[in-house]
């Protein structure tokens, strides 16, 4: 059994809504962002994590990072409470624990400072960190630019001077520069060409494989997902519904919003028919989650008890995670 990375233990995190005033403001509601979420990443694997846009993703993705502070639930670095360490740790192991987690954003385009060379970008970690003498910035910051793919003389030009796949090239550097064990990457292809995705998907492979990274990889295209991730799980409305290794979720699809999500995958044949299913209704608002199984107002193999009891994660064999009412996951035994 390969060693446990990350441990995510009952995640929640939900956010104030406020009515607006002039004066005075009174909480009103609250977004159930992040709601019960548990999950492992192991050592040198990739996560795929997928959903519809505002089910969570990116949440749990900062609150992993302590960007956000959780309500209550645990994230364990290799057993490591990371919450405990950004709360009462000194500057120095809360340091080492960034050094160690690392994100890769969605938008090149606006996480790279536009006044900064590329050199300025990359090396800019070891000012902060100090893990590098400064003799050794040169030869690390173009070891970095050709680890990424990128040449030696982009060092002293401006993001502006690059396309967005090599912007995200520079992004990974930049992530690369404090040698983590864990990177996130949030949707890292969703602003790119299509030409240009599979090489950051690629790249992204080649440096697990040559560093030892591991990846939580956050996307809604499941095309990407498929060709990087060794498993896969599924959020909806802030709930992890489905889990399982990738082969196994692509291959046989459980829960209807896993089946719903997965026949929108484009077919690359003009000929072939998609058997695309269109779920009824909207994504519930967050703030107000329906009782009950979450999916239930759009689910149509949904029972009564749906609406009343919230479905909990059952393995139904090979690791295969799913959350959904007996009588439909019997038909799957």
């Amino acid at each position: 059994m390969a060693e446990k990375l990350i441990e995510v233990r009952n995640l929640v995190k939900h956010f104030p809504v406020y009515s607006r005033g002039i004066l005075l403001k009174k909480q009103v509601g609250e977004v159930h962002a992040v709601d019960d979420v548990s999950f492992d990443i192991y050592k040198n694997e990739t996560l795929g994590l997928v959903g519809e846009s505002g089910c969570g993703k990116t949440t749990t993705a900062k609150l992993i990072l302590n960007l956000e502070v959780p309500d209550s639930g645990e994230i364990l670095y290799h057993g490591e409470d990371v919450t405990k360490v950004f709360m009462s740790g000194t500057t120095e192991q809360r340091l080492a624990l960034r050094r160690k987690m690392q994100l890769v954003f969605q938008n090149p385009y606006g996480s790279l400072d536009p006044r900064m060379t590329v050199y300025d970008i990359v090396s800019e970690p070891f000012r902060i960190h100090g893990h590098l003498p400064k003799s050794k910035w040169d030869d690390r910051v173009y070891e970095l630019l050709d680890m990424v793919g990128l040449e030696e003389y982009h060092a002293e030009r401006y993001p502006h001077e690059f396309s967005g796949g090599q912007r995200q090239r520079i992004c990974i550097a930049r992530a690369l520069a404090v040698e983590p064990d864990f990177i996130i990457a949030d949707e890292p292809i969703s602003s790119l060409d299509v030409s240009i995705r599979a090489q950051i998907l690629n790249l992204l492979g080649d440096l697990q494989k040559r560093v030892g990274l591991t990846y939580l990889y956050i996307s809604h295209d499941l095309s990407s997902v498929r060709q990087i991730s060794h498993r896969v799980a599924v959020m909806y409305l802030g709930k992890i519904v489905e889990f399982a290794d990738t082969d196994e979720l692509f291959d046989r699809p459980i829960h209807p919003y896993t089946q719903a999500l997965i026949s929108a995958i484009p077919i690359p044949d003009p000929k072939k028919k998609m058997n695309r299913i269109v779920l009824p209704g909207e994504v519930p608002s967050p703030i107000n989650p329906p009782k009950g199984c979450r999916f239930n107002p759009r689910c149509t193999c949904t029972e009564s008890s749906c609406r009343i009891e919230e479905p909990k994660l059952v393995d139904i064999g090979k690791g295969h995670l799913v959350a959904c009412n007996e009588t439909y996951l019997s038909k799957f035994a």
